[in-house]
């Protein structure tokens, strides 16, 4: 086995750790091997899109969730810098609803994250050029796409302050998740018929 599994107190979300294999010529490393991901999570992942992300430090993408049916799953790993990946409970259904847990994905572990459909997700960059790459189960359909606020006090996620060098971090967010909906917002308020 090449894959150390964690499970994260999420449900349906879980954190991979590689082997390493290191020389005088670098590194070599399996971050993601098929029959292993199957082990652990019990399905294939259904490859459609894969995406690349560079950011600054103090860089915050999300709360971004699909709706679900049909949902989006992603499996997530970082190759240059450090990331804290925050997964959310967004199925009322579950157990965990509204709960969060977090991952720290860096160039140093190499750690993995898979988070299945109904997840939400965000990450925070705690270096310069961080570059985090995922793979996605449903490519981008903007009708299906929905942001939360990461900072909604609701959620109560433990944001790092201190970037990777122990300098203080600043948030940065784009214009729509700056004024993203709280979850309460979404998932609290009486539907209208």
């Amino acid at each position: 086995m090449t894959l150390s599994v964690r499970p994260l107190k999420i449900g349906g979300a879980w954190e991979f750790t590689p082997q390493q294999f290191g020389d005088d010529r670098g590194r070599f490393l399996e971050w993601f091997k098929a029959s292993e991901f199957e082990a652990a999570v019990g399905a294939p992942l259904n490859l459609l899109q894969a995406n690349c992300s560079v950011s600054a430090a103090g860089v915050l993408r999300g709360i971004h969730y699909t709706d679900d049916p049909p949902g989006q799953a992603k499996y997530v790993t970082c190759v240059r810098g450090a990331f804290l990946d925050v997964i959310v409970d967004l199925r009322p259904d579950s157990p965990t609803f509204g709960q969060w847990d977090s991952v720290l994905l860096d160039d140093i572990d190499r750690r993995a994250v898979y988070l299945s459909a109904g997840l939400g997700h965000a990450i925070l960059s705690l270096e310069d050029d961080s570059t985090v790459m995922y793979l996605c189960s449903l490519e981008y359909t903007p009708e299906l796409d929905h942001d939360l606020d990461a900072l909604d006090p609701t959620l109560a996620i433990d944001w790092p302050t201190t970037a990777r060098d122990g300098s203080p971090l600043t948030y940065v967010r784009s214009g729509k998740d700056a004024v993203a909906p709280s979850f309460n917002e979404v998932f609290r308020a009486p539907k209208v018929p």
